[in-house]
């Protein structure tokens, strides 16, 4: 019965949503790039969904397009430069997207924010009213003559400032906004120090998990980080460690966490278990194996659709990629600009690696990489993606190196290599096996030792001739 309710739900969604466009202009300097839409499928996980691309023509346009039911951000990104705009259904926005900032961040594996205009003229659209609440905000600190703000004084300007807020937003009626202001506040608050059984009542207790609210998930987050490792370390939550290393048994799990008596909802306790269990799952105090199967039981059991929809996210994330899963297919494009897959490949074992001629690390492996080619082509087919956003330095870099004859392909437009293996930097190793699976993930670069590894898996094993050994 819980399935069908679930599809139906899903079902109703997708009927009441509606259209929205973001009309672009972008900077000169990113003409024949591509721009992508994409959103958050939750606020736990913050796994991104790909709404839409587009390509910034000879002009400098491009036009994005998602269907929605509900008011919310949208991340809109053309390289490593990312951006967020509000929108809301059955609405057209004029957007501008800035160049590069010479002066900014462009740290290894890391995306530069920017801020994306809103074209329009109405005070009250909600890109608008946000932009001239934090410019309100960012004027409470312009006159301040000393540097140093005592905690009492920074909360009486706060308060101060929420009398303001209210009053001078009070004939706006978009919900989204107040919450907007509401749940900023509490991330104020909560930076100041307040206390947390204040912001507790004030901001969370018995009222609605909004699970699709950014602001609201921005605080929950940020109020409970590490809440389950901090209780799981006192005098009442120890047994939670059996829970799941030595019983893999969520109910046990759930009554563990019921002695909490500070927290009194039931969705919001079951919530906060899944937020830790995925710190859990990455803590060397916790078996990997049975912090999934506890993640498992609980998308099995939970009667909270966005609770479902948060431990698919996990269990999609840890799956894909573990050892022994099958690696993922991709494509990408060779130096002659023809679309290859990944499986092209096979037949040996395949030593895949990501890089950019951007960072000096991943370059110095490459070399090594040639090192490798020599001693194990035999067994050994190594591919190679290039991350660049500029196909021209992908083409100076083969030039450049003309001894690096291994499959070196270009990570284009249309290329799903850097999503197939969720790289987030400009560098990744993974070692696939002859059935396609992955045998190491992350593989061990070159530099950490990864000849030893083909070094004991290709050494020549004599047969024994003793009399009576096998």
């Amino acid at each position: 019965m819980r399935i069908l309710l679930f599809i139906i739900f899903n079902v109703v969604i997708i009927c009441n949503a509606q259209n929205i466009t973001i009309k672009g202009k972008a900077h000169v300097s990113h003409i024949g790039s591509e721009v992508v839409l994409s959103d958050f499928s939750d606020y736990i996980t913050y796994t991104r969904i790909k709404e839409s691309a587009d390509t910034v023509d000879s002009n400098g346009y491009f036009e994005l397009k998602l269907q929605s039911a509900i008011t919310k951000p949208v991340l809109i990104n053309i390289g490593n430069l990312i951006g967020k705009i509000y929108v809301q259904p059955n609405f057209v926005y004029g957007v501008y997207f800035p160049p590069k900032d010479s002066l900014t961040n462009n740290q290894e594996g890391t995306e530069t924010t920017i801020d994306i205009t809103v074209y329009g003229k109405d005070s009250t659209e909600l890109n608008a009213l946000i932009v001239d609440f934090n410019t309100q905000y960012n004027n409470l600190f312009r006159n301040v003559k000393d540097g140093y703000l005592s905690p009492v004084k920074l909360n009486n300007m706060l308060d101060t400032f929420l009398v303001a807020s209210k009053k001078r937003y009070q004939h706006i009626k978009s919900t989204y906004f107040k919450n907007y202001v509401e749940y900023s506040f509490a991330d104020f608050f909560s930076n100041t120090s307040r206390n947390k059984t204040f912001l507790n009542k004030q901001f969370i207790d018995r009222k609605p998990v909004q699970y699709k609210n950014y602001e609201y998930m921005q605080f929950f987050n940020s109020h409970f980080k590490g809440y389950l490792k901090a209780y799981a370390s006192t005098k009442n939550g120890g047994n939670i460690y059996n829970s799941i290393n030595a019983f893999a048994d969520y109910t046990d799990l759930q009554k563990q966490f019921k002695e909490d008596k500070s927290i009194v909802n039931d969705t919001i306790r079951e919530l906060l278990v899944l937020k830790g269990l995925i710190d859990f799952y990455y803590s060397p105090d916790f078996d990997k194996k049975q912090v999934q199967s506890v993640i498992e039981q609980l998308y099995s059991e939970t009667r909270v659709r966005e609770h479902k929809e948060i431990a698919f996210n996990i269990l999609q994330t840890i799956n894909q990629l573990q050892p022994g899963a099958k690696a993922p297919d991709f494509v990408a494009n060779d130096k002659a600009g023809t679309i290859v897959n990944l499986y092209n490949y096979k037949g040996k074992y395949i030593y895949l690696n990501f890089f950019s001629t951007q960072s000096d690390n991943s370059l110095k492996e490459m070399q090594k990489i040639a090192d490798l080619k020599k001693k194990f082509s035999d067994k050994v087919t190594f591919v190679s993606v290039c991350l660049d956003d500029s196909i021209k330095t992908y083409r100076a870099y083969l030039k450049a190196n003309p001894k690096q004859d291994w499959a070196i392909l270009y990570q284009g437009k249309n290329s799903t290599a850097k999503q197939a293996y969720n790289i987030k930097s400009f560098s990744g190793f993974f070692f696939i096996n002859l059935q396609l699976q992955l045998a190491q993930s992350p593989a061990l670069m070159p530099s950490e030792g990864i000849e030893y590894k083909f070094n004991a898996l290709f050494r020549t094993r004599k047969k024994n001739t003793i009399t009576g050994v096998r």
